[in-house]
């Protein structure tokens, strides 16, 4: 189960003991935003994508999208969304309960500049009912990401 396996990833943080575990799902960010009694833009949502065949997770505010344009212009590819029914293989979380944390060793991570505009952050912990709230510096010291980017635009 994934969530277990966040929780043992968070232990080196001394963060295991952190993870909510809600009694309502926090699947969607609107569920999540709900759940946890925060505005959509503080969720920090997890996209899993293809760059040149590799597992990349990208981490947004809620209320933001990836931005095709800027996208190609970071990666120098178009974006292709890891298959619903492949992300929990590929990626080590199924959807819904994707996180940048535990994840399988071949997958990296990216955080959104989006993400600076919030004190504090939820991102899932593995399952569609879970997720932990951490500092910027916090999110960036457990998920190990290759840098920040700015791939993401405001959803309308």
């Amino acid at each position: 189960m994934s969530l277990v396996k966040v929780k043992e990833y968070l232990k080196k943080y001394d963060a295991d003991d952190r993870v909510i575990v809600l009694d309502e799902s926090s699947a969607s960010v609107k569920e999540a935003a709900h759940a946890l009694n925060t505005t959509e833009g503080a969720i920090a949502k997890s996209i899993a994508v293809l760059i040149n065949d590799k597992p990349v997770i990208i981490v947004l505010a809620g209320d933001r999208k990836l931005d095709n344009h800027k996208f190609k212009e970071e990666f120098h590819v178009k974006a292709k969304m890891i298959p619903f029914e492949e992300t929990e293989n590929i990626v080590g979380h199924a959807p819904g309960g994707v996180c940048p944390f535990g994840l399988n060793d071949d997958v990296i991570v990216y955080l959104d500049e989006s993400l600076k505009e919030h004190d504090y952050v939820y991102p899932a912990c593995g399952s569609l009912n879970s997720a932990i709230k951490l500092s910027l510096e916090e999110i960036e010291k457990f998920s190990n990401p290759v840098k920040w980017i700015d791939v993401g635009k405001v959803i309308e």
